[in-house]
Formats: structure tokens, sequence, C-alpha cells
């Protein structure tokens, strides 16, 4: 079933230049010297669309006028429309601001057309946007909807009875004749397709008729999809400068938000992220702040992207304004098939590890979030070393090919970093209360080429039966009369 989804962005001119344009002290859009749009507060002050330049400083002094800028607004539309691809790849720019998609195969992916709509409203608000939303079985269908605000039709009769009672002038190729339409009496769309055709068109023109027959469903259409580049780099520059690195966050999330629909239409996932903070240009330019966001496991879900980026940008600091902020795509992957496993990994899937350690990453820093690296080495210190959780382990070292009789022998999981000396009452270790042990001795004699450790390890246990990792040190070429030294090396949990 072929299903469209229309967004008709009418505010795009005002938004393009001010994200808060709702609650801005008086915002006004001009257009060769005319007003084009305004904010709520400008026009409560008297401030109308058509007045010129003049008359928006007369009644509001304080207004903020800026130019209408066309280049700005097709990146606007562009970046909306990038967000768009994480729903479907066909995605088509229409006229007056309004772009179509194709939703009829995403329908069941998404669960359904009221849960789809509710995610690509969802998109345009983090993207800082407001649109009217239609939705019809042809694309010239939901176009019209979506500028009249005419709401949501499934099926062809209920499209042809909501298009029936659309103005006549709706259609672009019919507004020039629009006197013409209201002196005969037609004022709806079902009152144009009742006149004779020939005369229609001789009057009108076929290209009239052509988005009348494309409307309704009974004629063929043609796009022109949008493609995604092939390199990822998205750039905004924001409205005012910006001085706590937290409020940069809105900002990213419309960033994050393009590259999500940038990796689902190249099927792609990303395993690291550098968000760059501009700053002053100029006598005080200096290089941008990099953000980086390096994952454990490749993803292509935004939420976790910004839920990773708030916390590294709450700990940022920075040393100037921010006036500025870009994206880059720094490492990538294709995208990981679904898992076959037909019932769920028990207290969560591996993913969802993943996605914890990340967190834990991005808000302690990678210094403080550590993996075993194990090593093939029978000395205890150097048995294991702690690398970043980020860092790529091969299985074969992580696995540390040691003999079966060394990796059968108990370790604790706690090993201090420097042996501690034991004190000796009645020929017997003392930590706290004499020491007994529990296990035989396990003897090292390694690291002659290095650092030479020639010991007996024991499991001893205290009078409150906490059991502890001790050495006797092996004296070479002392007697037997010499006295051991005892060493506290480990603790069991």
């Amino acid at each position: 079933m072929r299903l469209w989804i229309g967004l008709y962005l009418p505010r795009l001119p005002l938004e393009v230049f001010s994200p808060n344009w709702s609650t801005d002290a008086g915002c006004v859009v001009l257009e060769q010297e005319r007003v084009l749009a305004a904010s709520p507060l400008a026009r409560a002050a008297g401030v109308q669309i058509g007045m010129r330049r003049g008359g928006v400083l007369m009644l509001m002094p304080e207004a903020r006028i800026v130019e209408r800028s066309p280049e700005r607004e097709a990146e606007a539309l562009h970046a909306v429309a990038m967000a768009l691809l994480q729903y479907t790849p066909q995605v088509t720019q229409a006229e007056e601001s309004t772009l179509l998609i194709d939703i009829g195969a995403s329908l069941r992916l998404f669960g359904g057309i009221r849960a789809l709509c509710r995610r690509v409203r969802a998109s345009l608000r983090a993207l800082g946007f407001s649109s009217y939303l239609s939705c019809a079985p042809s694309a010239r269908g939901s176009w019209m909807l979506a500028r009249q605000r005419a709401g949501r039709v499934l099926t062809i009769a209920s499209l042809t009875r909501r298009l029936d009672r659309l103005p006549s002038t709706l259609p672009p190729p019919a507004r020039p004749f629009a006197s013409w339409f209201e002196g005969i009496g037609c004022f709806d769309i079902g009152a144009m397709r009742r006149l004779p055709r020939p005369g229609l068109q001789r009057r009108c023109g076929r290209a009239l008729l052509d988005v009348l027959d494309a409307a309704y469903g009974m004629a063929p259409e043609l796009f022109e999809w949008i493609e995604a580049p092939t390199v990822f780099h998205a750039k905004i520059e924001l409205f005012d400068r910006i001085e706590n690195a937290e409020e940069c966050l809105q900002g990213a999330e419309r960033l994050v938000q393009q590259l999500t629909g940038w990796l689902c239409a190249h099927q792609l996932a990303v395993e690291r992220i550098v968000l760059l903070l501009d700053h002053e240009r100029g006598r005080v330019a200096r290089p941008p702040t990099a953000v980086e966001i390096a994952l454990g496991e490749p993803t292509w879900r935004d939420e976790h992207l910004v839920r990773l980026l708030r916390e590294r940008l709450a700990k940022t600091v920075l040393e100037a304004p921010v006036i500025g902020l870009a994206l880059d795509a720094a490492q990538l992957q294709p995208m990981a098939p679904p898992s076959e496993s037909l019932f769920p990994e028990p207290g969560g899937s591996e993913e969802d590890r993943v996605r914890m350690l990340e967190l834990l990453v991005a808000r302690l820093g990678p210094d403080n979030v550590l993996q075993a690296l194990p090593q093939a080495d029978y000395r205890p210190e150097i048995a294991n070393t702690w690398v970043p959780v980020q860092q790529k382990v091969r299985e074969s070292v992580r696995s540390a090919q040691m003999p079966a009789d060394v990796q059968s022998l108990p370790r604790p999981t706690w090993i201090l970093a420097k042996p501690i000396a034991l004190l000796m009452r009645n020929h017997r270790p003392f930590y706290g209360s004499p020491l007994k042990m529990a296990s035989a001795p396990e003897r090292i004699e390694a690291g002659w080429w290095s650092e030479s450790q020639t010991r007996d390890y024991f499991i001893a246990e205290g009078q409150d039966h906490t059991l502890y990792w001790v050495y006797r040190e092996r004296i070479v070429g002392a007697g037997e009369d010499a006295d051991p030294r005892w060493y506290l090396h480990g603790l069991f949990g």
C-alpha cells in the first residue's frame, strides 16, 4: 500500500533565524523591506504581514529585524530531510516548504501510522521546527492536506471527500485564475472537478488537470528522491554566544538527528563522533573545542548518542564563547544484523551492557572505567594489567594462555598495589590476628630475565574467618635457619 506523509513547515523563514521565536522579545523577518513573518509578541505589538521596516520600528523600536535568507532556508529544509531518512529512503522536496515521504513500506517496522507520525513529530521538535502533518494515499493529495491543515486519510474514498472540500485556489496552477473561479461560483476543488475538462484545460492549462489527477490518485507521479551525501558533516550557527557547554546540547541534538537519518540511509553504524564547538573568529580566533565520543559498540540510535553528549558537555569547561557547532562521523561500520536468538538475554542484552559502560565512560572519564587485560605470566603483579574499557582487546590475549595447573589455582580478585610486610608473633604471620595457613603452597619462580621472584604463596585465614593471600619470600642462598619474611598481597571477597 502506498501511503504518503506530507510535512508543511509554514514558519520555516522565521525558525531558521530564531529557534525561540515563540518567546523572543520581538523577532521580525523581512523580505524586500516588507514583513514576511513575525513572532507572537511582535504581532501582539501590532506588527502585521506586509508592513514596511519603518512601521515595525515605529511600533517596536527594540524589535530584532533579520532579512530572509533563501540559502539558509534551503539548508534547514535539507537538514529536516536528512533526519527523515531514518524512516524511509524515499523523501522528496515539494514546493512551498513542504516535504513528502513515502512510508508505505515502513508502517510495520514502526508500529503503524499513528506511532510513525508521533516519531516524525518528535524528530521535528528535536530539530527545532514545527510543521503541519498530513497523510494520504497519494503524494499530491498529502501535499494539499498538509498545506490546508486537513488531517490524515488512509483510503482513496476518504481522500476524495476531503479534497472536494478544499478551496479551489489551493492548487498552485489555479491561483492565477482565482478571480475567474470566484466569478463563476467555483469555491472548492469538488466544484472545479465538475467543470467540463476540455474547457477547464483551455482556460487554465493542462498543468491544473495534471495536479488534480495526481492528487486524486488517477495519474502516476514521478519524484526526484533526496540522496544522502557520501560523507557526513553537519553544522549550525548559533543565534547567540553560548558560554556554558551544557547549553549546546539542543544544537547538538539537531545535528544528531541528521546523523541518524544519514546512517540509516547508508545502512551504517557509527563508532566515534566528534562534536566541534566553534569559537570567535577574527583577531581573537582560536581552534574549535573538540568533544569526542568513542563507542564500545557501533550504534545508529539518536537517544544513546544524545545521552552521551549530555554527559560529556556537562563536564566540558569552555575557554571562549561558542558561536557554532559541527558534527563529524569519524569512524563507521556496517549495521549489524538483528539478533537471531529466540529469547532475550537474562538481565539485559549485550547491547545494554555496552551502552551502560559507554555512559559511565562519558560521566567518569575514560581513565576511570577500566577492563582487565590478562598476561601470560606467572608473576601476580604482571599477570594482569588494566586498560580503558573502550580499548579493543583480542580474545586470544584476553584468555592469556597459561598452563592448566596455574589457571586452576585460586587467586584473589583484589591484589594490593604494593605488598604489605607482616609482623611475626610466635613464629606465625600476624595481621589483626594470628594467621593460619589454609592451603598448600603455590611456588613461583619466574622473572629471572627482568625482575626475579622466588615466593611461596598461601591462602591464610584470620580468627574472623577472613581469607588473605600471603606469601613467604624465599631468599636464594640463605640457610634453612634464616627467618622467613611474610607479606600480604591480596584479599579474597
